[in-house]
């Protein structure tokens, strides 16, 4: 708390320019409620009612029909499964994006070309990615089940076995954000100051110590940025699950949007489940979030 002559001089002037930072906010104040705020409370407001077998007539029922998504059955399979797709996408991508990262950082003639390979599929959208590896994927036609002597690439291949089916998604969802991933990295290493490298060589560290002991230290913090983001951007992932899969075969690959999409556009037209649901994965998006900032957040160097 400020003290002395100059607290009221202070408070003075931050009353003073109060109305020009509320002015100068609200612009984004204004987009925040348009685009974020007002979408939020109509689907909790869409939440409390049913609607009938044509999806127009809506029905109140109150609190009961968010307490009835969350007993559900397919609330909880659609949980695990994003949870289940989330953990094998995020530390593999991870992992992925750095290693490529620590390889093209060395001083090599024709490195650059390298880096451009290796960033490029930033560039690629989802719909993209998914139908190239369709077709990569494709026990018919498909280069890998011509190549690799696997059975399990076989007829009905990756994407038409339920216990395969969502690790090839996340396969595509790796190699899709691998461009992303490896640029972040990247952008990391070149931050870290080539001392802390030499004083590591001159106490005898070796390669692997100095990447455990330099490298991972000094881009925990970017490790911590991509861990957030590629977490978020998984709970959300809709775009392969619908062009690979389409949901299925089963329910092996219903992610929480695509079941809060079905219900939402399918045969049923549950809108006020679908609303639910869409609360329920904010939610747990929010969570997850603050709970990777809270503990992860313990273990970053910000050097």
């Amino acid at each position: 708390m400020l003290s002395g002559p100059g607290a009221p001089r202070a408070g003075a002037r931050a009353r003073r320019d109060w109305p020009l930072a509320a002015l100068l906010l609200l612009p984004s104040l204004l987009l925040f409620a348009v685009w974020v705020f007002y979408p939020l409370a109509r689907t909790v407001w869409l939440g409390l009612y049913e609607t009938d077998f044509f999806g127009e007539r809506r029905l109140w029922v109150g609190w009961e029909q968010y307490a009835d998504v969350l007993r559900s059955g397919e609330l909880r399979h659609s949980l695990w499964v994003s949870a289940a797709f989330t953990l094998l996408t995020v530390p593999t991508g991870l992992a992925a994006g750095l290693a490529l990262a620590v390889l093209a950082h060395r001083p090599l003639r024709g490195i650059t070309v390298f880096r451009t390979i290796f960033s490029s599929t930033i560039a690629t959208s989802v719909a993209v990615a998914s139908l190239m590896w369709l077709v990569l994927l494709d026990p018919s036609i498909g280069v890998l089940s011509q190549l690799l002597p696997f059975d399990v690439l076989e007829t009905p291949g990756l994407l038409g076995r339920p216990g395969w089916a969502l690790v090839a998604v996340s396969l595509t969802t790796v190699w899709q954000n691998l461009g992303f991933t490896f640029v972040l990295m990247t952008a990391g290493l070149q931050s870290v100051p080539d001392e802390l490298y030499e004083a590591a060589r001159v106490d005898g560290a070796g390669a692997w110590l100095r990447f455990w002991h330099v490298t991972v230290p000094m881009l925990s913090p970017v490790l911590l940025f991509g861990a957030v983001v590629l977490t978020i951007s998984g709970f959300q992932s809709f775009g392969q699950i619908d062009l690979l899969t389409d949901g299925g075969p089963g329910d092996a690959t219903s992610v929480l949007v695509w079941s809060i999409y079905d219900n939402a556009f399918g045969a049923s037209a549950q809108e006020g489940v679908a609303a639910v649901q869409a609360v329920v994965l904010f939610v747990v998006v929010l969570v997850l979030s603050a709970v990777q900032f809270t503990v992860l957040d313990k273990r970053v160097h910000y050097g």
